[in-house]
């Protein structure tokens, strides 16, 4: 390579660094802290792959077709943290919504139920809701899957679960052909939700989760825990925290609601949307990409920040096609949040408060809680429990309350919640 060649390439080198450069620094602050817990895994593909098909039936059994799917594709998923930081920042912890120029909106337990294809929770089945009031024993989990005391102890740390020493032992027992297909499907279920539903720590789950993630099995609802852990997540970031929970589910519920309008025609394909996790869940939920795929032209943080906090009601998509008029749940009284039942925290869910979503009428902003917006859990602590059989019964009265008479909304009721809603300041700045 002659030295004038060479000097051109090291010029170009240069010069790409500096755009690099140049891009960060015109994104601001675009990584959220905690998000190399969401880094891809080699070892997850692999291990999926060698399931055998009776496990595979088992993970379908128990609800978990959707996550399986986006787990079998989850190297491939590219996340917009750009948009994600965005949105965690108009988030508002006392009310866990998120606050726009014109309306609130937050995540609904109905929504991610069926995003993620789990097992949809049904009024009068508040015990299968799945909560733990004792203190929880991993071992006894973890000895379903193998009995061998140095397996357990190096599938342990403190107080995680390794997620790679789990699929080491899945692969290990595909590849040995042994007919255990139940252990096996339940150890893959601890590795696909710990990936998709409870990112905690890079390539690890918490002890907390791994009891949740052990209930689907015998027939418990988790969508409760799965939400409230993606709540607790928010306010951590909105807070200045770690970011933590279903980023996936985050995601998917950003394209399902946001309409972007950027792209005029409609049926081209947007090449940057090929791998966002819609593009996998599209066929299930009865969504063409045609339906979703209008975001090409919003790009970098600063972008996005400007996009969200000018969002208007017509370009949110208030009942998405994807709930089919699924009926949403309310609380009946108002000031009175239902608590979402995790093993982690007990978190406040205040559905009432963005009533232009979930089609109720409402003319006042109803007050806070009473409920703290986030509680840590205690386990195995005598107000735990109390804690736990109250919230319980509260979702029980709130099954049994009589359901408020409909008022009609007209404008003058609508600007009276605007005007309200321009006093709340969102949890961060507007740089």
């Amino acid at each position: 390579m002659s030295r004038r060649s060479a000097l051109s390439r090291h010029g170009r080198v240069k010069s790409r660094h500096r755009d690099s450069d140049r891009a960060r620094k015109d994104q601001g602050t675009g990584i959220l802290p905690g998000q190399r817990r969401f880094s891809k895994m080699s070892w997850l593909v692999p291990m999926l792959e060698l399931l055998p098909p009776t496990s595979i039936g088992h993970l379908k059994e128990w609800g978990l077709s959707t996550v399986f799917v986006l787990a079998k594709n989850y190297n491939k998923l590219v996340h917009v943290w750009e948009s994600v930081t965005a949105m965690v920042e108009l988030w508002h912890p006392q009310t866990n919504s998120f606050i726009f120029p014109e309306f609130k909106a937050t995540i609904l337990l109905e929504e991610l139920e069926i995003m993620l294809g789990l097992p949809c929770y049904q009024r009068g089945e508040e015990f299968a809701i799945s909560y733990t009031v004792n203190q929880i024993n991993s071992w006894s989990i973890l000895a379903c899957i193998t009995t061998k005391k140095n397996d357990l102890y190096s599938m342990t740390s403190g107080m995680h679960v390794h997620l790679l020493l789990i699929a080491q032992w899945i692969i290990s027992q595909c590849k040995q052909k042994t007919t255990n297909y139940t252990a096996i499907a339940k150890a893959a279920a601890i590795c696909i939700c710990g990936v998709i539903l409870f990112p905690e720590a890079d390539g690890a789950i918490s002890f907390g989760n791994l009891s949740i993630i052990d209930s689907i099995s015998e027939g418990m609802k988790i969508g409760q825990a799965v939400l409230g852990f993606l709540y607790a997540g928010l306010t951590s970031a909105a807070l200045g925290g770690p970011f933590y929970g279903s980023v996936v589910a985050f995601e998917l519920w950003m394209g399902m609601h946001v309409q972007f309008r950027a792209m005029e025609d409609l049926t081209m394909e947007c090449k940057t949307m090929l791998n966002h996790p819609l593009a996998y869940v599209g066929g299930r939920l009865r969504m063409s990409p045609r339906a979703w795929c209008k975001t090409a032209q919003v790009k970098g943080i600063q972008a996005w920040r400007q996009y969200l906090r000018s969002l208007t009601v017509a370009d949110f998509d208030m009942r998405p096609r994807f709930m089919h008029g699924r009926t949403i749940h309310l609380p009946q009284r108002a000031g009175l949040a239902l608590r979402l039942l995790g093993n982690g925290a007990l978190v406040s869910y205040n559905p009432d408060r963005c009533h232009l979503q979930c089609g109720a009428a409402r003319t006042v902003v109803p007050l806070l809680s009473h409920f703290p917006p986030i509680q840590e859990r205690k386990r195995g602590d005598a107000q735990d429990e109390r804690d736990m059989r109250s919230a319980v019964v509260h979702w029980e009265g709130c099954a049994t309350s009589a359901i408020q008479a409909e008022v009609e909304e007209d404008d003058e009721a609508i600007m009276e919640y605007i005007e309200a809603l321009k006093k709340i300041q969102p949890a961060r700045g507007n740089n």
